[in-house]
């Protein structure tokens, strides 16, 4: 029995993923989740979309709004809720976005120098909540996105009135405009989806 204890997927994330995940299942094969807390995006996917890796990369050790949070006991709930140990799909990276995307880039250009392409088709950015984290998550993950693939940014409008430097947005926004060229937006409200263009 999985256990939540929130309903933020519900809320704010489930009604994006339905509209703009599920039409294009077909295309879509593996995923990168950038902060994955009790996995509740994580078993949604498992549940609807078919992928055949989910790379969950979270360090569960919370941001400041989880000061009075038990992160050792949402890690638990995580591991229980995906069954991660038993799953041959979900794979999990306990440590900083940076350093998991930094082994991932590596190893995507191994890859590369073979002559082969390893990339990821759908990039869920929900981790810390600071701008500067935000865009460091997004410009080190998109490399790793596949062309026609789509990049998800959670939390676009939360924060308010919270300093403009701890929130996403204004991360989310400096991205869309550096990456104006390669990005298309294809949906704005409380989560912002981009799509990768070809080249």
């Amino acid at each position: 029995m999985r256990e939540f204890t929130n309903t933020w997927f519900q809320q704010t994330a489930e009604t994006n993923f339905v509209n703009n995940l599920l039409p294009r299942k077909a295309t879509f094969r593996t995923a990168i989740e950038i902060g994955a807390y009790e996995g509740q995006a994580t078993c949604w996917m498992l549940d609807h979309m078919g992928f055949e890796i989910i790379h969950c990369i979270d360090t569960w050790k919370g941001g400041a709004e989880h000061k009075d949070v038990d992160m050792q006991r949402v890690f638990e709930r995580f591991r229980d809720n995906v069954n991660y140990e038993q799953s041959e799909i979900v794979e999990v990276d306990c440590c900083t976005s940076t350093q998991a995307l930094s082994d991932l880039v590596a190893e995507h250009k191994r890859w590369e120098r073979t002559g082969m392409s390893i990339g990821y088709s759908f990039i869920y950015v929900d981790g810390s909540h600071l701008a500067k984290d935000v865009l460091t998550d997004a410009c080190m993950a998109w490399p790793l996105l596949t062309v026609g693939g789509l990049m998800v940014f959670d939390d676009y409008m939360w924060g308010n009135p919270r300093d403009i430097l701890h929130r996403p947005k204004p991360a989310i926004d400096a991205f869309c405009n550096i990456f104006a060229e390669e990005a298309e937006i294809v949906h704005v409200g409380y989560q912002l989806v981009v799509r990768k263009k070809g080249e």
